[in-house]
């Protein structure tokens, strides 16, 4: 006979269903807006090249910087119910705006909508989930999070295949309309789950912050003892441990910061790389694809280089032949190296008066897929490892910030425009291999931390 409860133990809590039905349609929405974005900058707004990059990765930028934002009013205020709860509503305006009004204040007021909503769910929806899982369903956790990831990338694929087909079929305004629909749905989604939900309550201020250390250990440097690290000063006023993990997290950021490189090219998946797409031959054996439809191959290579990274690395670490998580990213960066000497290398073509087929793009697709699995993945099992608990959350909203530099100096560059042609790849391509020997630098530096306290579930972790 089972022990009483043995058979709600072994299912998911019933409101999980709710949350991974919001994270599909968010994500349709956010990935099937930004599939047509920089494509409508330049073919109905008019905006250069140039400009419609430097719009697209502030955007980026600015969604990624908003987690910072959004897990701080989550954490002190609201609840990460409440923050998802009110900016989807502002998520879903957003849309409204861009699909409404055919402008460039429309966008940008749209835009701006998005970054906050998309940006300040972001942290909150993943630790969400695991919010919802009482004692005795703890075992539960890492399928939920599985389930999570496929959730995320069924949105995304969905909605960078049928997105630019119905911006084809029925035309912009449809086409952003219909990202628009999915948020809405989202939400409607999320608020069925309303009265099932396990609502941690805000934990308030915190005395120990790392920020509350960080600016006070910097304002006090002159007052640190030799050999006793940066913020050494701050022992005034904070106690020993939050020093400590202040400064575990200063070595996981400066690991982190070189990773920042590889952002600057990852994005531009849905940037330069259609631009570049819409001047190659479109037509594979007959069939037409969209330029931005083949950023799918992005997400259908992940699918399949994430479980299997994960069951090879298993395999040899039973063996004794482990790869330590530092390797692994070092190896993925220098890899995010040859996937923009490749799109170089498609656009010397270009450049020459060719018109190679959209198949050559399969490469940069390629060696980027395997980056992101070997760097992104990885990176967040490492902080997590390394980091203190009490930390956890301000790992990930840090993670998130490299993102949003990355993405911002690409808009930089991309606005400045000093590079022209295969230029500009090789420019990134260079430029990511310096950050790649300074990553290797900082990881053989690196002395793992005693503050170890489990991994963070495979969940968002290769969602950009």
């Amino acid at each position: 006979m089972s022990p009483p409860g043995s058979r709600t133990a072994n299912r998911f809590p019933p409101q999980v269903k709710y949350i991974l039905g919001n994270e599909a349609c968010e994500r349709f929405s956010l990935y099937g807006m930004r599939a047509i974005l920089v494509t409508y900058m330049t073919g109905v707004l008019h905006l250069s090249d140039s400009e419609a990059e430097w719009v697209h990765h502030l955007f980026i930028g600015g969604v990624y910087f908003m987690p910072l934002i959004g897990g701080w009013l989550a954490d002190r205020y609201f609840g990460r119910y409440g923050v998802i709860l009110w900016m989807s509503f502002g998520y879903v305006a957003g849309h409204a705006c861009i699909a409404a009004f055919e402008s460039e204040a429309g966008l940008y007021a749209g835009l701006a909508l998005i970054a906050i909503g998309a940006g300040a769910i972001k942290p909150n929806v993943s630790t969400f989930v695991g919010d919802q899982f009482g004692p005795g369903r703890e075992s539960l956790m890492e399928k939920a999070y599985f389930a999570f990831y496929w959730a995320i990338n069924i949105g995304s694929i969905n909605a960078q295949f049928f997105i630019p087909k119905i911006r084809t079929w029925y035309g912009w305004q449809v086409a952003f309309a219909v990202p628009g629909i999915a948020m809405a749905i989202a939400l409607v989604i999320f608020l069925l789950g309303r009265r099932h939900y396990i609502r941690s309550p805000p934990s308030g201020p915190q005395p120990e912050s790392f920020g509350k250390v960080l600016f006070h250990g910097l304002r006090r440097i002159g007052a640190r003892r030799a050999g006793k690290g940066l913020l050494d000063g701050a022992r005034d006023k904070f106690s020993a441990p939050a020093i400590a993990a202040a400064h575990s997290v200063l070595a996981i950021v400066a690991v982190f910061l070189p990773c920042s490189a590889y952002w600057m090219c990852f994005d531009q998946y849905s940037s330069s790389w259609v631009i570049q797409a819409q001047k190659m031959d479109l037509d594979v054996l007959g069939v037409h694809i969209e330029a931005e439809q083949f950023g799918t191959v992005d997400t259908l290579l992940i699918l399949i280089m994430v479980p299997v990274a994960a069951n090879g690395f298993g395999a040899l670490e039973k063996r004794g032949r482990g790869v330590s998580r530092l390797a692994r990213m070092t190896a993925g960066m220098f890899i995010a190296v040859l996937s923009f000497a490749s799109a170089a290398v498609v656009q010397h073509a270009l450049d020459a008066g060719g018109q190679p087929s959209i198949l050559w793009q399969f490469w940069q697709y390629l060696f980027l897929a395997a980056g992101e699995t070997l760097v992104s993945v990885t990176a967040l099992e490492f902080a997590y490892s390394e980091a203190p608990k009490s930390m956890k959350s301000t790992i990930m909203s840090l993670w998130f910030l490299t993102f949003s530099i990355g993405n911002i100096f690409t808009g930089i560059v991309a606005k400045a425009n000093p590079f022209q042609g295969a230029a500009f790849f090789w420019f990134f391509s260079g430029l990511t291999l310096l950050a790649s020997i300074l990553f290797a630098v900082v990881a053989k530096r690196y002395r793992s931390s005693v503050h170890g306290e489990g991994l963070l579930p495979p969940n968002a972790a290769t969602d950009s």
